[in-house]
């Protein structure tokens, strides 16, 4: 039954939590911010050039009074001249002579004064929003050099209004042409990001879902496309990895069943075996000198069956249980472990216990009883199959590195053979000795894998063989020591 939580994790997501959305409202943004950015020195300049516009006016007036006959304007027309120009009082500067050319008649006060000859942008920037901000109808000095060098300073003053209402209407019109760009690009690039990344991204998503849903059916792995780019490439690896897992999971799948039918057929075929042993021990009581000659041989073979069946059903079930670790002496596991494995050994063969007195390990103690006893084992039935007539040495050392312990298991045996050492540790891949199971180092190995060690394979050759087992201790926490908070009397 699917969940709830399962039908939202593989819903599609809407339009702001998807990628394309997401991809939207950022190109928006973005295109605003840099608007913005835009905007902010474009106001500032509008408002310097809409001053010298009025200092240009301004000049233009000036002169038209300088030219009148003996210099007198009537006041209508002085009125006039200085409500064309926009401005309320004009003066102009040659040399050392400052000489007011127009005045409004009414006494004003100037509020602000600013000179347009040395612009620095970003007192020209709050200059500008202090104006739009502004409510107040300033009377503001500008100061600028005459554009047509009709003398070397001119001076107005105006009102701050008309400005204002100027800027309002530019920043309007800037906004909207802002806003009509940022739709316009982030509609265009939506558009491109959606064609050449969006949807190939949600074709990968939707493939990798509907893959989960059933890995093993083939016809649902991506086809990849003919693109060159980082796209491209994730669509053919992941094309080789859905291959991949496809193929591993039909081989599962297949050696599920395989290994349930041989489970099935190796029951069956140990419980033959067993009656064929019984009847193997009653034909070894016969007179017969042939049969008295072969049934030996027949009930080892049978043995040696039934032993191998039993074991591959122990394997092919047993789940192992997590360590259970203690602080343990060394020396005495070894010695347990040399106890069991002298009464199978014959008496050619001599172990040995170098474990120092004292050495602890961390570990769990029936892990690591069957881990040495596998190892003593093997070394022993190798020590066996050797034709020299030299007795064999098994010894068991350790030594403590730190945080580590390691086990060192030695013979002067044969030595194992090189077509066996790549493969050592696998189930099924190594014996130490014809009808062996070759289960013992693979076991060992998985039971050290669980303390989070290893066992390896350091040295063999004629000489002899040594296994090493790394067995390091258990990882404590440390937790600082906290003090009483009642004090004491």
């Amino acid at each position: 039954m699917t969940s709830k939580s399962d039908v939202d994790r593989h819903k599609a997501p809407g339009l702001f939590q998807g990628l394309s959305g997401k991809v939207l409202v950022m190109t928006i943004l973005f295109v605003m911010l840099g608007e913005i950015l835009i905007f902010l020195p474009s106001i500032a300049n509008f408002r310097i050039q809409w001053l010298k516009g009025r200092i240009a006016q301004a000049e233009i007036a000036a002169l038209a009074a300088e030219a009148a006959p003996d210099r007198i304007l009537s006041a209508d027309l002085r009125t006039e001249i200085l409500k064309g120009a926009g401005v309320l009082v004009v003066s102009l500067t040659r040399g050392d002579k400052r000489q007011l050319m127009l005045r409004s008649e009414a006494d004003h006060m100037i509020d602000a004064s600013y000179d347009l000859r040395d612009v620095r942008w970003l007192p020209a920037i709050g200059d500008a929003f202090a104006v739009v901000l502004g409510s107040e109808d300033r009377v503001i000095g500008v100061i600028d050099t005459p554009p047509n060098m009709s003398g070397d300073v001119i001076e107005v003053a105006l009102y701050e209004k008309p400005l204002r209402q100027a800027m309002i209407g530019y920043g309007i019109n800037i906004f909207i042409l802002s806003v009509v760009l940022s739709v316009i690009v982030a509609g265009l690039v939506y558009l491109a990001l959606n064609m050449v990344l969006i949807h190939p991204m949600k074709r990968l998503t939707r493939n990798m879902v509907t893959f989960a849903q059933n890995p093993e059916d083939r016809s649902r792995i991506i086809t990849p496309s003919a693109r060159r780019d980082e796209i491209g490439l994730a669509e053919r690896e992941l094309h080789d990895m859905q291959s991949e897992l496809a193929a591993m999971l039909q081989q599962k799948s297949r050696l599920a069943a395989l290994g349930l039918a041989v489970a099935k057929v190796s029951h069956d075929l140990r419980n033959m075996l067993s009656s064929a042993n019984v009847i193997s021990d009653r034909l070894a009581m016969a007179e017969d000198p042939t049969v008295k000659r072969f049934a030996p041989k027949l009930i080892v073979s049978l043995d040696r069956a039934i032993s191998f069946l039993t074991e591959t059903l122990k394997f092919g079930r047993a789940e192992e249980a997590p360590p259970m670790r203690e602080r343990l002496p060394l020396k005495d596991i070894a010695d347990e472990v040399i106890d069991t494995a002298v009464l199978q050994a014959s008496s050619h063969v001599v172990l040995f216990n170098h474990v120092p007195p004292g050495l602890l390990i961390d570990a769990d103690r029936e892990h690591l009883n069957r881990v040495l006893t596998n190892l003593l084992r093997n070394a022993i039935q190798a020590l066996e199959t050797r034709e020299s007539g030299q007795d064999g040495r098994v010894v068991i050392s350790s030594w403590r590195e730190g945080a580590v312990v390691v086990i060192v298991v030695k013979d002067n045996g044969p030595g194992i053979p090189e077509r066996v050492r790549p493969r050592l540790f696998e189930a099924f891949q190594s014996a130490a000795k014809p009808g062996g199971v070759g289960l013992g180092l693979a076991i060992a190995a998985e039971l050290i894998r669980a303390h989070g060690g290893e066992i390896r394979l350091h040295e063999t050759g004629p000489g002899g063989t040594v296994f090493h087992v790394v067995v390091p201790d258990a990882v404590v926490e440390l937790r600082p020591g906290r003090r009483g908070a009642r004090n004491r009397a």
